[in-house]
């Protein structure tokens, strides 16, 4: 997106549009037509195709152009909701079209700080001065008439005000570089990107399986893969920083911003080493599981609270005396090296089932997690992106 850092260009595409006439879009936005004709090639260099069929009778959109105006509007849509939140923050005094007099870099800059809560964090993350990072913030805070950061002895705290102008400009970025690969691919070039984030129960298969059979069909795309704790993965999500979160799924779902489209329900077993005591025993009841050591999900976890329900539904006591483990590296290793036990999909950890390290003691829970993807409310998938959603579906069709 190194091209479409000024926003006051993109805004004028959207005149061009609509005027069909660099000189009466100019004149709308009180720009010279030689500075907007530069604008508008420099635009079109970097989607490498043209936006604009140029005609005796005027300018009209080609397909990439009304491809990337969708988005371009889609995106510009979130910076104008800023404006409206900001003028009700103001009791109606705030700044006017506060959207058309920001800039990327500035917007990047308040982005970077909410991020890292630290100017000199941010400055870094953004390869550039501390106090190039600071007056930008300020400036920012200028435009707005309201302070978006107090200083603390960690750094500073972001205001609602500043976190929500950040996550409002990330979606609105992540719109334009979006835009930018629908048009690349409208041209052919399946080169864009895929970010998935990655939850434990899909790691072991259903995403090797998946990103490899995309890959099949476009080589060129970039796959990057995510791990991390749920909450991480989610605030990524709403941020627009992962395109999707493959894994588990939460019941019901823990903001109203997100849709969960469930795939299949993984069923859960009492997974422990191979060779455990148990695993000489043909058939176990629930009783016999209050005799095992555990390895347990967070506390305040679904996962937690549907293993204490295994026990609660038969009228059993939870077991009290559990190490919390949230990682499956560190609970595979547990279990490698003693009696314990955890709850688990036997997929989560078929490479060691199937190397005989771990095996699932003979008991039948009736118990299972869904798994599907989550995805940002009203977000618009590339043609890439969709067909990985496809591949998603058909291997889950399979399990």
């Amino acid at each position: 997106m190194s091209e479409l850092r000024n926003l006051r260009h993109l805004y004028s595409l959207l005149d061009i549009a609509k005027l069909g006439s660099i000189t009466k879009a100019a004149e709308a936005a009180n720009l010279s037509q030689s500075a907007l004709t530069q604008g508008l090639n420099k635009i079109e260099e970097t989607l490498k195709a043209s936006l604009f069929e140029r005609t005796a009778s005027g300018m009209f959109l080609t397909k990439s152009g009304e491809v990337f105006i969708a988005r371009l509007e889609r995106a510009l849509e979130h910076l104008k909701a800023f404006d409206t939140e900001l003028q009700k923050k103001q009791r109606g005094k705030g700044p006017n079209r506060f959207h058309k007099r920001v800039s990327v870099c500035q917007l990047r800059a308040v982005i970077a700080t909410v991020e890292h809560g630290s100017f000199s964090h941010a400055a870094t993350s953004m390869g550039i001065a501390q106090p190039t990072v600071h007056r930008a913030v300020r400036d920012v805070e200028g435009l707005c008439d309201v302070q978006l950061f107090i200083r603390s002895p960690s750094g500073v705290d972001s205001t609602p005000l500043a976190r929500r102008m950040a996550l409002l400009s990330s979606i609105a970025f992540s719109e334009l570089n979006q835009g930018v690969i629908e048009v690349q691919e409208l041209i052919g070039q399946m080169t864009g990107k895929l970010i998935i984030g990655s939850l434990p129960l899909a790691r072991t298969k259903l995403i090797p399986d998946s990103v490899s059979e995309l890959l099949k069909h476009y080589p060129e795309v970039q796959v990057s893969i995510v791990d991390g704790p749920y909450d991480e993965l989610l605030h990524a999500l709403l941020h627009s920083r992962i395109d999707m979160i493959v894994g588990a799924l939460r019941n019901p779902p823990p903001v109203k911003e997100i849709t969960q489209d469930h795939l299949f329900d993984a069923p859960l077993s009492v997974v422990v080493r191979a060779g455990h005591p148990l695993l000489q025993r043909k058939q176990l009841n629930i009783e016999d599981l209050t005799t095992l050591d555990w390895i347990a999900p967070k506390e305040g976890t679904p996962a937690r609270e549907r293993f204490t329900n295994i026990f609660l539904n038969q009228g059993l006591e939870p077991p009290k005396q559990v190490i919390e483990c949230s990682s499956s590296v560190a609970v595979r290793g547990l279990l490698l090296v003693n009696d314990r036990a955890a709850l688990l999909s036997t997929a989560q950890m078929q490479p060691e089932i199937n190397a005989k390290l771990l095996a699932a003691l003979p008991i039948n829970l009736n118990a299972s997690r869904p798994i599907g993807v989550a995805l940002r409310r009203g977000w618009k998938a590339t043609a890439v992106q969709n067909h990985y959603l496809k591949i998603l579906t058909d291997l889950a069709r399979l399990s």
